[in-house]
């Protein structure tokens, strides 16, 4: 090969590395400006190394776009917690009973029904009703009867006036007469009385004026079909207990049904009487159930007990919420906890800076302009926005909020690649 080929050679060599190079810049660059593409992580220096603390430069601090909370003191509202158990409101709790004694015969409502204000529930044939149907149609008869009596005896008492007029008759016989008539008026007036008494009873048990007058129709049995009475829904609701089958004899005596109003509910709970104190009518509560989790529910504490549990110290206390979605299940146990009157400071940091980590609360805290240390930590009171520590930090130490879990997967990558 001449001079000439291996000054060519070494031309061409060149231009394919300067090639290759601005090749890999060239994707490098583009790599790096993706919107999706991950932030850099530094490797770690050797001061990372020895004190465990993750490196993050500033370019992989914007591209997380971490932020920051310092450590500090806070007024807290003590939280009393109690365990309780969902209840119905018991003036939202109707127990369904017949008027009278009958035979049940159509049911229409079952267990765990939801129905409506007024719904038929169920229809009965009603002894009771029966026989002071049977007494109306007899007091009506009888009323006829002694009303043709009194027009008999008052057409007798005319005449025996017109004979003493006339001198025709003694003033014995037309007092005779006069008797007659005064007790033909009182015996009507009397049957008239029973069957006002009659119809008064007929009508608690829903039966109109109408209703009386059709007893007359000729095409009407009374004994067959105004008998029968249903018993309906008082209010919107859920059927929560029936003992009730077809054909069963009924009574005043038997809860056929059990209606509760789920809409709105108690949650009864047990508070010891050291925290009485603490505790008033009008109170805010937040509840929770383990079928909801992370779900709070709200509502007012509207009656503290007056009456201790001797074994247990305890007074009920009771919660009024709202449960328009029925999400709040009777017999449902719950944990209630109450702001107490007192409020106290602490160290606290906004929820955001807590992450897990294995079976630790960790916080990161910025050690330095690249330096991020984890700290476990031992959480005390939360509330909507900040969280108690009580351990693991100190006030005026600066905590990742915003992005810490950028830096928590960067912990992990650094350990697993610790690992390799």
């Amino acid at each position: 090969m001449n001079h000439e080929e291996i000054q060519h050679s070494a031309g061409s060599g060149r231009r394919w590395l300067v090639g290759v190079g601005l090749g890999v810049l060239i994707l490098g660059v583009w790599f790096a400006s993706r919107p999706d593409s991950a932030p850099s992580i530094a490797e770690p220096s050797e001061e990372a190394r020895e004190e465990g603390l993750i490196e993050l430069s500033s370019e992989a601090q914007r591209n997380a776009n971490l932020k920051f909370a310092d450590v500090e003191e806070r007024p807290l509202e003590a939280m009393l917690v109690a365990t309780g158990v969902v209840a119905p409101d018991q003036n939202r709790v109707a127990h369904i009973r017949p008027l009278a004694q009958g035979v049940a015969e159509n049911i229409q409502a079952q267990l765990g029904d939801r129905v409506r204000a007024g719904q038929p529930l169920l229809t009965y044939d009603n002894i009771e009703l029966g026989e002071l149907i049977g007494e109306y149609l007899t007091s009506q008869a009888e009323i006829k009867r002694e009303q043709s009596q009194v027009e008999v005896a008052r057409s007798y008492l005319n005449r025996a006036e017109s004979l003493l007029a006339a001198e025709a008759i003694a003033q014995k016989e037309y007092e005779l007469r006069k008797a007659e008539y005064d007790q033909a008026v009182a015996t009507a007036e009397s049957k008239r009385a029973e069957m006002a008494r009659v119809e008064e009873k007929i009508h608690r048990f829903g039966l109109s004026d109408d209703d009386l007058k059709n007893l007359n129709s000729a095409e009407h049995d009374p004994h067959r079909t105004a008998s029968h009475n249903t018993l309906s829904a008082p209010f919107a609701g859920v059927i929560t207990a029936q003992d009730v089958a077809a054909g069963e004899t009924i009574g005043p005596n038997s809860e056929v049904f059990t209606l509760a109003d789920a809409s709105i509910v108690w949650v009864l709970a047990d508070i010891y009487e050291k925290d009485l104190g603490q505790v008033g009518v009008g109170q805010t509560c937040r509840v929770t159930v383990t079928a909801y989790p992370g779900q709070v529910f709200t509502g007012k504490v509207t009656y503290i007990g007056d009456v201790l549990d001797p074994q247990s110290r305890t007074s009920k206390l009771r919660c009024v919420m709202e449960n328009p979605a029925g999400r709040l299940k009777l017999e449902m146990f719950a944990t209630v906890e109450l702001p107490a009157a007192q409020q106290r400071v602490a160290l606290a940091v906004p929820g955001a800076a807590l992450q897990q980590v294995d079976a630790d609360t960790v916080v990161f805290v910025q050690r330095g302009p690249a330096l991020f240390e984890k700290r476990v930590v031992r959480v005390g009171e939360q509330g909507d926005e900040w969280v108690e520590l009580l351990s693991g930090v100190q006030k005026g130490e600066k905590v990742v909020t915003t992005g810490s879990f950028y830096v928590k997967s960067a912990l992990l990558r650094e350990q697993i690649g610790g690992e390799d």
